[in-house]
């Protein structure tokens, strides 16, 4: 017998990801994280530690999403977060072209937890609304996605204030995880 949920598809439970939002400090991961909750700009301040909430980029899927802050000395506490993910969103500031190189070496060192070994990933190219905002594909190269293996990656430009690409990132997301 076929159960209400497959006549019914609203009345599914909603199915929930967990996915941490990583990147440097001053990137934008707060602003896009508000941005995609409540759907209007948030004033927000620096993180010290982390922020947790849950978004629904599309109908029926959840992420519960934990922003977690960018201090040099926490990085190797990161593991402690990571535990059940199933979703890397690392944010890089598209407008800071001098913290490139150590967006990199951040994000190689996230991509080295064995606990996130074939996690999918999602880099968002954030604040592409400034003049000297550096292309997506740009910072695909300076980050060396292209030798990223060992995981399905996306990167998209996006900016937080306007909304523009945040959606774009998370469908992203969705897909990379179901697949």
């Amino acid at each position: 017998m076929l159960s209400k949920s497959y006549w019914f598809p609203s009345l599914r439970e909603p199915v929930s990801y967990k996915i941490v939002m990583l990147g440097l400090d001053g990137g934008g991961k707060t602003a896009i994280l508000y941005k995609m909750k409540y759907k209007r700009n948030v004033q927000t301040i620096p993180t010290i530690g982390f922020n947790i909430e849950t978004i629904t980029p599309v109908e029926g899927i959840n992420f519960t999403v934990w922003d977690i802050s960018f201090q040099e000395k926490m990085i190797p506490l990161w593991v402690h977060y990571f535990t059940n993910t199933e979703g890397i969103i690392y944010v890089v500031d598209s407008n800071d072209g001098e913290r490139l190189n150590e967006a990199r070496e951040i994000l190689h060192r996230i991509l080295n937890f064995e606990i996130l070994k074939e996690v999918p990933l999602v880099v968002v190219a954030n604040k592409q609304d400034l003049p000297n905002a550096i292309c997506p594909s740009e910072i695909a190269n300076v980050l060396n996605l292209h030798e990223v293996r060992d995981r399905r990656w996306f990167i998209n430009g996006a900016s937080a204030p306007t909304g523009n690409g945040l959606n774009d990132s998370m469908i992203a997301m969705v897909e990379a995880i179901r697949k």
